[in-house]
């Protein structure tokens, strides 16, 4: 699944769209296709994990869930997974095996403050959220996205292992510092990916998500499906607290 910084890249990629009136509209998302036939896109926006297309009307909200993807004038066959062909005079997009949905302009309807890319993320709202969640484990407090929109499996695994966290941490048993370092390192490790994806080097990086042994500890990791997420955690039991 793409992360928040990844879609931060992908923005950039679509950005010489804005402007540019779509001329055809197809794919088996269930939406109105002729709805979006000659409407130009105004703006293109980033929440999360989602994707948005500011048109006049309207706004395409694309959701690229565990497997999507997308591409810029691919000459592609007829395929099932084709969510969403955009048509333009001398450009097409391609989106896959996403969500497609049409949706009410993001920037009423979305908490700005919760994304750790966007420039309003609120690190005092995000500590509030938290303090409102004692009960809730860190691993899924991460990936929870009205706390830490855009943060994904990867940026949970690397930011615990980096302020040293057991995954599963009770939310309301941290200490104020670490709580700081959770929220702050949040946000901090996001541009870090950011970077190092766009210079193609994030997996080197990697010092926890798929890895088999503690770099400080030289001890095996441990492999578990933690909290209701269940989403895959690598971590140390000796140098990642649980302040129990």
């Amino acid at each position: 699944m793409p992360e928040g910084p990844s879609l931060f890249i992908i923005r950039g990629q679509l950005k010489p769209f804005v402007g540019k009136k779509i001329v055809r509209a197809t794919g088996n998302a269930k939406i109105d296709m002729d709805a979006l036939q000659g409407a130009k896109i105004l703006d293109i926006k980033t929440w999360g994990k989602q994707l948005f297309f500011i048109l006049k009307k309207q706004t395409v909200r694309i959701h690229f869930m565990m497997f999507g993807s997308f591409s810029i004038d691919e000459q592609t066959k007829p395929d099932r997974q084709l969510r969403l062909h955009l048509a333009f005079k001398q450009h097409s997009l391609f989106f896959y095996t996403c969500s497609v949905r049409l949706v009410e302009d993001p920037t009423e309807s979305y908490d700005w403050e919760a994304d750790v890319m966007n420039e309003n993320w609120n690190p005092v709202a995000a500590r509030k959220k938290l303090k409102a969640v004692p009960s809730m484990m860190v691993c899924d407090a991460l990936l929870d996205q009205s706390i830490f929109s855009g943060v994904g499996n990867i940026i949970k695994n690397e930011v615990l292992y980096r302020i040293k966290l057991h995954p599963q941490a009770i939310i309301g048993h941290l200490p104020a510092r670490i709580l700081t370092s959770l929220i702050k390192e949040a946000r901090n490790y996001s541009f870090d990916f950011l970077e190092w994806k766009k210079a193609f080097v994030l997996r080197k990086h990697w010092l926890a998500h798929t890895k088999k042994t503690c770099h400080r500890c030289d001890l095996p990791f441990t492999k578990a499906y933690c909290g209701k997420t269940k989403r895959r955690s690598f971590f140390c039991e000796n140098c990642q607290m649980k302040f129990e």
